[in-house]
């Protein structure tokens, strides 16, 4: 499999206004993970070509109309296989995002789970401060209490201010991998 690095957007050729994410291959099967024993319409993709195409989108843009151009010798471009990469391109992506977005509602009720602990924790150290605080009583234990019950909070406010961004964004960038239409562009052998 032939890439090229790209480092911006204007790296990418366009069609219109459709952005252009191309491969070139010797042969069709250079795309899929080659340890994979799945029918041809299920099988992996190499996780470089993978990454390759995430990287595209994440460089276009997820909202951006784009197409997959899949460069191969006019001979390979006959096959059956050629003939069912639209299909088993669009059959992986849509899979890739079906399970991030389960990665992402698992990490959500990891998130509620551990607000319901934070939130019993923080009053369990509320309510323990209150029981200690009287006249003569330490300060540095009170204040304390009060701060570790706070920090009790601490995952789950990360979970719900910052780590699910990631996710989204990436399984985004798969729904639209699995919705760009994939051409066989034919070279000279």
């Amino acid at each position: 499999m032939q890439t090229r690095s790209r480092g911006h957007r204007a790296a990418y050729r366009r069609d219109g206004d459709t952005w252009l994410i191309e491969i070139r291959l010797r042969e069709v099967r250079q795309l899929f993970h080659h340890l994979d024993p799945a029918p041809f319409r299920e099988q992996d993709l190499d996780p470089d070509a993978e990454q390759y195409l995430e990287e595209a989108v994440r460089e276009i843009g997820p909202a951006q109309r784009l197409r997959l151009v899949v460069h191969l010798p006019a001979q390979e471009a006959a096959t059956p296989d050629a003939q069912n990469l639209p299909a088993a391109v669009a059959h992986f992506f849509r899979y890739r995002a079906d399970r991030v977005r389960a990665e992402l509602h698992r990490l959500l009720a990891n998130g509620a789970i551990s607000l319901l602990i934070g939130l019993v924790f923080l009053a369990a150290c509320l309510s323990l401060r209150t029981s200690l605080a009287t006249p003569g009583s330490s300060a540095i234990l009170t204040e304390g209490l009060l701060i570790l019950g706070w920090v009790g909070l601490w995952r789950p406010i990360e979970i719900f201010l910052y780590d699910w961004w990631p996710i989204r964004r990436r399984q985004r960038r798969f729904e639209a991998l699995a919705r760009a239409p994939l051409t066989i562009a034919t070279v000279a052998s």
